[in-house]
């Protein structure tokens, strides 16, 4: 009984052993992972400043400034529609 408990320990112990290296591993990957993402986060904020500095030699306008983007149109039809007030007992179908 003692021989089988101590292999049920062993081979217990042999698992945990196994999990943690697998656990390490996974950090280790992770963390590599986040090391790669950091540099490639610099290494895009560095790109950034030399297309913005180009441009700005030529002239152009900044190429991540808000201004150039297009504000979507109201519909004109939404709007009229609005406006108009609601008299009693009317139904509103919205």
């Amino acid at each position: 009984m003692k021989k089988k408990r101590q292999q049920a320990r062993d081979s217990h112990q042999e698992c945990h052993h196994k999990w943690l290296a697998r656990i390490q591993a996974a950090e280790d990957t992770i963390q590599e992972q986040h090391m790669i993402i950091e540099a490639l986060v610099e290494e895009k904020a560095s790109l950034l400043q030399t297309i913005q500095g180009l441009q700005e030699e030529d002239g152009a306008p900044a190429p991540f400034d808000d201004e150039w983007e297009e504000k979507p149109e109201e519909d004109p039809e939404e709007e009229e529609l609005e406006d108009i007030p609601m008299g009693e007992g009317e139904i509103d179908d919205e």
